[in-house]
């Protein structure tokens, strides 16, 4: 049982007991979260559901396991023969959430 859930502008695939890594959200840790944007259901032996644009009655519960941050990207900008060079970073942060239950029509 598996379904393709809508969260924040992006697509994940949720199946029981995952773990998604999602951009950060403002939640504590153990918080549970509801999604109902589910995008497709399968469900053990009533087949595929496809939504138009969302799943009517499918929804997704999850609970936020932590936080993190992503690996360092380094931006560089350089204009040659111009002496101008500049050196920056960045860290994506994200939300562990795992899935706890997967509800369909």
């Amino acid at each position: 049982m598996y379904a393709l859930v809508e969260f924040k502008g992006r697509q994940y695939r949720a199946e029981k007991g995952a773990l998604l890594k999602v951009d950060k959200i403002d939640a504590e840790p153990g918080s549970r979260l509801d999604i109902d944007s589910v995008l497709l259901f399968s469900g053990d032996n009533s087949g595929i559901t496809v939504g138009a644009p969302y799943v009517a009655g499918a929804r997704v519960n999850a609970v936020v396991e932590g936080h993190e941050k992503g690996k360092k990207i380094i931006v560089f900008k350089y204009k040659p023969k111009k002496d101008y060079r500049r050196k920056t970073g960045h860290r994506q942060q994200y939300s562990i959430i795992k899935v706890e239950d997967i509800t369909g029509v």
